[in-house]
C-alpha cells in the first residue's frame, strides 16, 4: 500500500504541473494558427483528456472485461459534469458563448440520447459500434468544414475592410487571446513541443494514477463495474479537472467548457464505441436506468443553467454546488449500495 500511495503521490504532482504547460502550450498555439480557444477546447484538447479513457476500453475490452470500459465510458461523463464542471464553478463561475449554446451543447445532447439508444436493449454489439463511429467522423467532418468556412469568411472580410467595421469571430478572437497577458509568447515550435510533451507527461500520470487507484480499490474488494464508474472515472477524469480549472484560472473559461463538452462528446462516440467493437456485451439493467439515467440527467441539469432557465446563461457557484453534490451523491449511492 506505501508503494501504491506514493505512485498516487508522484501522478498527482506530475498531473498538476503537465497540465499548467498544456494550457499554456495550447492557448499559444491557438494564438499562433489563430484558431479560437474553443475550438481547441472541442478537438486537441478534449481528445488528448480523453485518451486515457481510450487506452483503458481498449485495454479492458482486449483482456475481456468490457464492463470496465463501459462504466470507465459513462462513469467519466459524471464525473466530467459533476466533478470537474462543479468544482470549477465553484472557483470561477462559467459562462457559456453563443457559439457553444448553438452548436456544440445541442450536439452533445443528441450524442447523449445516441448512446442511449445503444445501451436501452442492454446489449452492446457491433453496429452499435459502427453506429457510435460513424457519429464521431460526422462530428469530426463539421468542426473541419466549419474552421474551413470561418477561416474564409474572415480573410473575405479583411481584404475588403468593410466600412464601418464589422466585428467578425477571428476579430472576437484576437481581442481574447491579447487578454490572456500571463501567457508569454513563444515560438510556433516551443509551443508545439510544449504542447507535445506536456500532452505525453498528462497521459503518463493519468495512467500511473489510474494503475494505483485500481490496484487500490481490488486490494479492499471493488467490483469491476463499480472500479470502471468511480475509480477509474475519476482518474481518466482528472486531465480534464486539472486542465478545466487550470483554464479557468488563466482566464480561458471557454477552453474550461470546451474541453468537457468535447470530451463528453469523445466518451459517448470513440469509448463507448470501443467494446462494442472489440468485445460485444450484455449489460446489467441498472446500467442503463441508474447510470446512464444520471449522466442523462446531469446533461439535462447542464443545458438548463447552460441556457439561462435562470437568467445567465452561466454556470453560477450555486449551480457548481448542486451538480457537484449530485456527483457525490451518485458515488456514495454506489458504495453504499443505495
Amino acid at each position: 500500500m506505501l508503494l501504491l500511495s506514493f505512485a498516487l503521490l508522484v501522478g498527482f504532482l506530475i498531473l498538476f504541473k503537465s497540465a499548467d504547460f498544456f494550457v499554456i502550450g495550447a492557448v499559444t498555439t491557438a494564438r499562433n494558427f489563430h484558431i479560437s480557444p474553443m475550438v481547441v477546447g472541442l478537438t486537441i484538447v478534449a481528445l488528448g483528456t480523453s485518451a486515457p479513457e481510450i487506452f483503458v476500453a481498449v485495454t479492458s475490452s482486449l483482456q475481456g472485461e468490457p464492463e470496465l470500459a463501459v462504466g470507465n465510458a459513462i462513469g467519466s461523463n459524471i464525473a466530467n459534469i459533476g466533478m470537474v464542471l462543479g468544482i470549477t464553478a465553484l472557483i470561477i463561475p462559467l459562462p457559456f458563448r453563443q457559439d457553444i449554446l448553438k452548436k456544440d451543447l445541442p450536439i452533445m445532447f443528441l450524442v447523449t440520447l445516441c448512446a442511449g439508444a445503444t445501451l436501452v436493449d442492454f446489449h452492446l454489439g457491433f453496429w452499435d459500434g459502427l453506429l457510435l463511429f460513424a457519429c464521431l467522423a460526422t462530428f469530426l467532418y463539421r468542426l473541419a468544414h466549419e474552421h474551413i468556412s470561418a477561416r474564409t469568411a474572415n480573410s473575405l472580410a479583411e481584404s475588403q475592410k468593410p466600412e464601418p467595421h464589422i466585428e467578425t469571430s477571428l476579430d472576437q478572437d484576437k481581442e481574447y487571446l491579447s487578454e490572456l497577458d500571463d501567457i508569454a509568447d513563444m515560438s510556433q515550435k516551443k509551443a508545439a513541443v510544449t504542447l507535445v510533451l506536456s500532452l505525453v507527461f498528462l497521459l503518463l500520470s493519468s495512467e500511473l494514477l489510474v494503475w494505483a487507484v485500481v490496484q487500490i480499490a481490488q486490494k479492499i474488494g471493488v467490483s469491476e463495474l463499480i472500479i470502471g464508474l468511480t475509480v477509474v472515472a475519476i482518474g481518466t477524469s482528472l486531465p480534464e479537472l486539472v486542465v478545466s480549472v487550470t483554464s479557468a484560472v488563466k482566464g480561458e473559461t471557454d477552453l474550461a467548457i470546451g474541453n468537457i463538452v468535447g470530451s463528453n462528446i469523445f466518451n459517448m462516440l470513440a469509448v463507448l464505441a470501443i467494446p462494442c467493437l472489440l468485445a460485444p456485451t450484455e449489460i446489467a439493467s441498472n446500467v442503463f436506468w441508474r447510470d446512464y439515467g444520471l449522466m442523462f440527467g446531469l446533461t439535462a441539469l447542464l443545458g438548463l443553467f447552460a441556457y439561462g432557465f435562470s437568467g445567465n446563461s452561466r454556470i453560477s457557484r450555486p449551480e457548481g454546488g448542486i451538480l457537484f453534490l449530485a456527483w457525490l451523491g451518485y458515488v456514495g449511492s454506489l458504495y453504499f449500495g443505495f
